[in-house]
């Protein structure tokens, strides 16, 4: 049984994103506001944010100094509502959709912007965080607040995940990111969502986000799913098992050898 529409289905496949709205009922987000706000206390990490060149064209130097980001990684793993909101029916199904019958969940991690200056993201790709052999990954954004021009949405270059993988600039000092000049946040599709829906694109989708300038958070969690079969080269969670949220995996390995 589908979950998206096959106009859907065709708008992620051309524009390399798609919002499903309501993804998380009320008591669900609630629930998930909650825990949050536990993780952030106890685990979570507050950092500037990503370094770079890149933060000179997206702040001032005083809000460079003063921006502020929370962040990390695998929620599931420290708290049952995340685990529940992963394998959520409707989310790994959407998945599905998109990438085939087996759904493996590679990571996820807290994004969240703190008030009066919330760090930004400048234009990039996911892949070179984790890059894989195909293109059958798609990072899922659960909004656990709404996300707003404000506050800092989410920014998409619609199409330009059937470019492939991008040069980015890196360095010791510098998180992969593309270059400010060429590709600039303005001349991105903005994306508002409301807390409890989710946002979906390709890790090869160009996208990034204006500081939060609230004085509110702006927290989002990123949910990675691939295709089993889509084998991990280098990056975040390379030689980690994920979660099968659909599906199956299969050991082609042992299959071939033993004949199965």
């Amino acid at each position: 049984m589908h979950v998206l529409t096959g106009e859907e289905v065709d708008f992620f496949q051309e524009h390399g994103y798609l919002k499903l709205r309501a993804v998380y009922s009320p008591s669900e987000v609630e629930e998930l506001s909650y825990e949050l706000e536990r993780l952030m206390v106890e685990w979570a990490e507050e950092t500037p944010g990503w370094r770079g060149p890149w933060r000179e064209a997206y702040m001032t130097a005083d809000e460079s100094a003063k921006a502020r980001l929370s962040a990390m990684h695998e929620l599931q793993n420290y708290s049952s509502a995340y685990l529940r909101a992963v394998v959520n029916e409707r989310l790994t199904g959407a998945i599905a959709d998109l990438i085939g019958p087996n759904v493996e969940l590679h990571h996820t991690t807290l994004h969240a912007k703190a008030p009066d200056m919330g760090t930004p993201f400048p234009m990039h790709q996911d892949y070179p965080f984790y890059e894989h052999q195909g293109p059958a990954y798609v990072d899922a954004i659960a909004h656990i607040d709404a996300a707003t021009e404000e506050n800092g949405c989410l920014k998409f270059l619609g199409g330009s995940h059937r470019a492939g993988p991008l040069e980015h600039i890196r360095g010791e000092h510098s998180s992969p990111h593309l270059p400010t000049e060429r590709y600039r946040l303005e001349d991105a599709v903005s994306v508002p969502a409301d807390a409890g829906d989710v946002v979906l694109f390709s890790y090869l989708t160009v996208h990034g986000s204006a500081p939060n300038r609230t004085n509110r958070w702006r927290r989002l969690v990123r949910f990675g799913y691939r295709d089993p079969d889509n084998v991990q080269t280098t990056g975040q969670g390379l030689g980690r098992d994920g979660i099968m949220v659909r599906g199956q995996k299969q050991n082609h390995e042992r299959v071939v050898r033993d004949g199965l």
